[in-house]
């Protein structure tokens, strides 16, 4: 049986992990041993003064269900989100996510745009068709992915998410990420790269590696939209994919996608 002083250690190490993943919103399931912890554990802290006061602790985490259920939580927990402007600037849904629950590879974009928002689906309007034919020429299927973006809700005129929306959206997308576990991500565009990697470089950069992210992998590709202003990118593109497609070890494909 744990003892105080060891659950306080666990306790401590949970907060420390999801506070790493930028979480800060947290449910609680109320329970008489369960609360006791957490007041032992917030009368003992020796954090100073200025550090901000830690949020309630999660009896409940995403990683002790299964992904289908941890990720109706984070849906659940997004709520009908009131926490940026973009809820007030014209967005008719929230666009959360899509595809196995499982997958090996996890495609982030950067935000809906006008068909997401009216489906509440990523990537299903030309884009997201240029991007259905980038994971067909990889010898895959829609299904066997899973698909989100930094921001959930759509930016007016399809503008380019503001830092603010991006920061106070991407702890939902860093839990669906480690509910998960994809062994890669493919960062399409800038948003999407500058965001998880908390970096500002170009594109040109960015992409041609693999870099560590958390416990995976995550590669950096043009999103489907810019191919479709640029058709002279998409070799380039599709150069990243084989790079994640050898890292995963599938079957190298010549035809890349049109």
């Amino acid at each position: 049986m744990t003892n105080g002083s060891e659950l306080q250690k666990q306790l401590t190490e949970r907060v420390r992990f999801y506070r790493e993943l930028g979480i800060y919103d947290f449910y609680r399931r109320e329970d008489a041993e369960s609360t006791s912890a957490l007041e032992q554990l917030a009368a003992s802290s020796t954090r100073s003064a200025e550090e901000p006061q830690l949020p309630v602790l999660p009896m409940t985490s995403d990683e002790q269900m299964t992904p289908e259920q941890a990720l109706r939580v984070i849906r659940e927990d997004l709520g009908d989100c009131t926490r940026c402007p973009l809820h007030k600037q014209g967005r008719k849904q929230i666009v959360f996510g899509v595809g196995n629950p499982r997958a090996d590879i996890m495609f982030i974009g950067e935000g809906p745009g006008a068909d997401e928002d009216q489906q509440g689906e990523p990537f299903v309007g030309r884009a997201g068709q240029l991007l259905n034919n980038m994971i067909s020429a990889m010898g895959i299927r829609r299904e066997d992915v899973y698909i989100a973006n930094v921001v959930k809700c759509r930016p007016p005129a399809n503008r380019t998410p503001e830092r603010e929306e991006c920061d106070t959206c991407s702890p939902f997308l860093l839990r669906q990420i480690a509910v998960v576990k994809p062994k890669i991500i493919v960062a399409l565009g800038a948003v999407a790269a500058k965001t998880l990697l908390g970096v500002n470089d170009a594109m040109v950069n960015l992409r041609g590696r693999l870099y560590v992210f958390k416990n995976t992998r995550l590669a950096v590709t043009y999103h489907p939209a810019y191919l479709l202003r640029d058709p002279r990118q998409k070799k380039e593109a599709w150069k990243d994919l084989q790079m994640v497609m050898k890292y995963l070890g599938m079957p190298m494909r010549q035809s890349a996608p049109s």
